[in-house]
Protein backbone atom coordinates (compact mmCIF):
# COMPACT_ATOMS: atom_id res chain seq x y z
CA UNK A 1 0.00 0.00 0.00
CA UNK A 2 1.05 3.65 -1.32
CA UNK A 3 1.82 5.96 1.71
CA UNK A 4 -0.36 8.32 -0.34
CA UNK A 5 -3.38 6.71 0.89
CA UNK A 6 -4.59 7.51 4.11
CA UNK A 7 -7.94 6.90 6.16
CA UNK A 8 -10.62 8.98 5.89
CA UNK A 9 -11.68 10.19 9.56
CA UNK A 10 -15.48 9.10 10.75
CA UNK A 11 -18.00 11.62 9.38
CA UNK A 12 -20.81 13.61 10.94
CA UNK A 13 -24.02 12.67 9.62
CA UNK A 14 -27.14 14.28 11.46
CA UNK A 15 -29.83 12.14 9.35
CA UNK A 16 -29.97 9.20 7.04
CA UNK A 17 -32.30 7.81 4.24
CA UNK A 18 -32.26 4.86 2.40
CA UNK A 19 -30.40 2.70 5.79
CA UNK A 20 -32.20 1.07 8.68
CA UNK A 21 -29.53 2.10 10.84
CA UNK A 22 -26.50 4.87 11.31
CA UNK A 23 -23.70 4.11 8.83
CA UNK A 24 -20.02 4.13 10.22
CA UNK A 25 -17.17 3.98 8.13
CA UNK A 26 -15.26 1.38 9.93
CA UNK A 27 -18.22 -1.31 9.53
CA UNK A 28 -17.68 -0.94 5.83
CA UNK A 29 -14.50 -2.13 6.04
CA UNK A 30 -14.26 -5.31 3.92
CA UNK A 31 -16.03 -3.40 0.77
CA UNK A 32 -15.41 -0.51 -2.02
CA UNK A 33 -17.31 2.15 -1.12
CA UNK A 34 -17.76 5.33 -3.23
CA UNK A 35 -18.75 8.37 -1.55
CA UNK A 36 -20.85 11.00 -3.28
CA UNK A 37 -21.25 14.56 -1.98
CA UNK A 38 -23.85 16.68 -3.23
CA UNK A 39 -25.88 19.50 -3.28
CA UNK A 40 -29.53 19.49 -4.47
CA UNK A 41 -29.38 22.95 -5.96
CA UNK A 42 -25.94 22.20 -7.47
CA UNK A 43 -26.05 21.74 -11.33
CA UNK A 44 -23.20 19.59 -11.51
CA UNK A 45 -24.04 17.44 -8.80
CA UNK A 46 -27.66 16.97 -10.40
CA UNK A 47 -26.65 16.75 -13.97
CA UNK A 48 -23.09 14.50 -13.70
CA UNK A 49 -22.54 13.28 -9.95
CA UNK A 50 -26.01 12.04 -9.27
CA UNK A 51 -26.65 10.21 -12.55
CA UNK A 52 -23.33 9.03 -11.99
CA UNK A 53 -23.78 7.41 -8.43
CA UNK A 54 -26.97 5.98 -9.28
CA UNK A 55 -25.22 4.23 -12.49
CA UNK A 56 -22.52 3.17 -10.68
CA UNK A 57 -24.87 1.56 -7.76
CA UNK A 58 -26.97 -0.14 -10.53
CA UNK A 59 -24.08 -1.98 -11.86
CA UNK A 60 -21.71 -2.82 -9.10
CA UNK A 61 -23.45 -2.94 -6.24
CA UNK A 62 -23.62 -6.78 -6.55
CA UNK A 63 -19.95 -6.65 -7.54
CA UNK A 64 -19.29 -5.59 -4.04
CA UNK A 65 -19.30 -2.02 -4.36
CA UNK A 66 -21.46 0.08 -1.74
CA UNK A 67 -22.06 3.41 -2.88
CA UNK A 68 -22.75 6.51 -0.41
CA UNK A 69 -24.28 9.68 -0.88
CA UNK A 70 -23.53 12.52 1.69
CA UNK A 71 -25.49 16.19 1.46
CA UNK A 72 -23.25 18.37 2.41
CA UNK A 73 -24.47 21.67 2.06
CA UNK A 74 -22.62 25.25 1.87
CA UNK A 75 -24.93 27.36 0.52
CA UNK A 76 -28.79 28.17 0.21
CA UNK A 77 -28.97 26.03 3.45
CA UNK A 78 -33.02 27.10 4.04
CA UNK A 79 -33.68 25.60 0.45
CA UNK A 80 -31.76 22.57 1.41
CA UNK A 81 -33.16 21.19 4.56
CA UNK A 82 -33.28 17.40 5.36
CA UNK A 83 -37.14 17.16 4.68
CA UNK A 84 -36.63 18.72 0.74
CA UNK A 85 -33.82 16.04 0.89
CA UNK A 86 -36.32 13.59 1.27
CA UNK A 87 -38.42 14.46 -1.58
CA UNK A 88 -35.33 14.90 -3.60
CA UNK A 89 -34.26 10.97 -3.13
CA UNK A 90 -37.39 9.98 -3.75
CA UNK A 91 -37.98 11.56 -6.96
CA UNK A 92 -34.83 10.65 -8.23
CA UNK A 93 -35.02 7.18 -7.00
CA UNK A 94 -31.76 6.93 -5.36
CA UNK A 95 -31.51 3.07 -3.73
CA UNK A 96 -28.06 3.98 -1.93
CA UNK A 97 -27.80 5.42 1.87
CA UNK A 98 -27.88 9.12 1.78
CA UNK A 99 -26.38 11.07 5.00
CA UNK A 100 -27.15 14.70 5.54
CA UNK A 101 -23.68 16.27 6.78
CA UNK A 102 -24.11 17.67 10.01
CA UNK A 103 -24.17 21.55 9.95
CA UNK A 104 -21.11 23.59 11.76
CA UNK A 105 -22.46 25.81 14.21
CA UNK A 106 -19.64 28.46 13.10
CA UNK A 107 -19.79 27.95 9.77
CA UNK A 108 -21.41 27.89 6.63
CA UNK A 109 -19.32 25.09 5.78
CA UNK A 110 -20.93 21.49 7.14
CA UNK A 111 -18.87 19.37 9.88
CA UNK A 112 -17.76 16.35 7.52
CA UNK A 113 -17.22 18.42 4.61
CA UNK A 114 -14.52 20.72 6.48
CA UNK A 115 -13.17 17.72 8.22
CA UNK A 116 -12.23 16.07 5.07
CA UNK A 117 -11.17 19.45 3.59
CA UNK A 118 -13.34 19.07 0.39
CA UNK A 119 -13.44 21.77 -2.19
CA UNK A 120 -17.32 21.50 -3.31
CA UNK A 121 -19.69 19.50 -4.70
CA UNK A 122 -19.97 17.56 -6.55
CA UNK A 123 -17.02 15.26 -4.65
CA UNK A 124 -15.81 11.94 -5.20
CA UNK A 125 -14.09 9.94 -3.04
CA UNK A 126 -13.48 6.06 -3.22
CA UNK A 127 -12.34 3.98 -0.75
CA UNK A 128 -10.53 0.98 -1.04
CA UNK A 129 -11.87 -2.59 0.94
CA UNK A 130 -9.05 -1.48 3.83
CA UNK A 131 -10.98 2.02 3.98
CA UNK A 132 -8.20 4.10 2.42
CA UNK A 133 -8.87 6.80 0.21
CA UNK A 134 -7.83 5.78 -2.93
CA UNK A 135 -9.50 8.45 -5.05
CA UNK A 136 -10.51 12.24 -3.73
CA UNK A 137 -11.77 14.23 -6.72
CA UNK A 138 -13.70 17.33 -6.96
CA UNK A 139 -16.01 18.42 -10.21
CA UNK A 140 -16.84 15.69 -12.89
CA UNK A 141 -14.99 12.59 -13.37
CA UNK A 142 -15.34 10.65 -16.62
CA UNK A 143 -17.33 7.04 -16.30
CA UNK A 144 -14.28 4.98 -18.09
CA UNK A 145 -12.13 6.49 -15.48
CA UNK A 146 -14.17 5.85 -12.50
CA UNK A 147 -15.27 2.34 -14.15
CA UNK A 148 -11.61 1.31 -14.20
CA UNK A 149 -10.47 2.35 -10.64
CA UNK A 150 -13.70 0.96 -9.22
CA UNK A 151 -13.08 -2.48 -11.44
CA UNK A 152 -9.27 -2.78 -9.88
CA UNK A 153 -9.99 -2.18 -6.09
CA UNK A 154 -13.11 -4.46 -6.98
CA UNK A 155 -10.82 -6.97 -7.73
CA UNK A 156 -7.99 -6.49 -4.74
CA UNK A 157 -8.04 -9.07 -2.22
CA UNK A 158 -9.70 -7.51 1.19
CA UNK A 159 -6.06 -7.39 3.26
CA UNK A 160 -4.90 -5.36 0.06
Amino acid sequence: MSKSYFPLQEWHVSQWFNTPQPLQLADLRGQVVMIHTFQMLCPGCVLHGVPQAIRAHQALAGEGLKVIGLHTVFEHHNAMQPHALEVFIHEFRLRFPVGVDTPSENSAIPKTMAQWNLQGTPSLLVLDKQGYVRLNHFGQIDDLVLGALLGRLLGESPDG
